[in-house]
């Protein structure tokens, strides 16, 4: 019982650190992506909608075997942890940028309008007056998708990732005690689930409680 519990115990860092940095990569990534399917460039505008709906279209898992087996086994060298959050990262990316896109569309025209008759430069305009108000906006359905990408980190266990699911699987063919490796997995992901959402409701209130003043 004790080998089993340090087993698990060392796969949680590999699940905190993939969702993590996925996210990360997609957050930041999904700036750019959300920018190019507002152009008004016309070509490029469809080319980058149709994008978004190819990656959201085929499943992680999918994702993770072309990356791995594909790009990972003869472009360039990837280990299973790289792939993996390259090809979470993608995901994320794509996902980000429909969350900013529905975020900005929720910002009312009259703040640009009110920003250029009082002169602000453009780049002023997106710091100081819309950023803000797209955190605020995005941050709940981005916490929402930080929850769901930690659940589905999981997939990596199909190449070889030693995350949580990857550990319970082989305990679970060692001890043949799955219902109670299972069992502590998903306390263990739920304990982790928890402290996301719990931060996410603090400082949206705390971002609301600043707009209302």
């Amino acid at each position: 019982m004790g080998d089993m519990a340090v087993t698990i115990l060392l796969a949680v860092p590999y699940t905190l650190a993939l969702t993590a940095l996925a996210f990360s990569l997609g957050a930041a990534l999904g700036i750019p992506i959300c920018a190019l399917r507002l152009t008004k460039i016309p070509l490029l505008k469809p080319l980058v909608g149709a994008f978004i709906l190819i990656v959201r279209s085929i499943p992680p898992l999918v994702w993770l075997f072309l990356i791995y087996f594909g790009l990972g086994s003869g472009v360039i060298q990837l280990n299973a942890f790289a792939a993996a959050c390259i090809g979470l990262g993608l995901i994320t990316a794509v996902n980000m940028a429909e969350i900013y896109r529905g975020s900005l569309a929720a910002i009312h025209h009259g703040q640009w309008e009110a920003s250029t008759a009082l002169g602000m430069p453009r780049w002023n305009q997106l710091s100081e007056i819309i950023a803000p108000q797209l955190a605020r906006i995005s941050l709940p359905a981005a916490a929402t998708y930080a929850i769901g990408l930690l659940k589905d980190s999981a997939v990596a266990s199909a190449i070889g990732v030693p995350e949580l699911a990857y550990a319970a699987y082989h305990i679970s063919q060692q001890t043949f005690r799955g219902l109670d490796v299972y069992a502590v997995v998903a306390l263990i992901y739920i304990a982790m689930s928890l402290p996301i959402a719990w931060v996410s409701r603090t400082v949206d209130k705390k971002m609301r409680a600043r707009v209302a003043r």
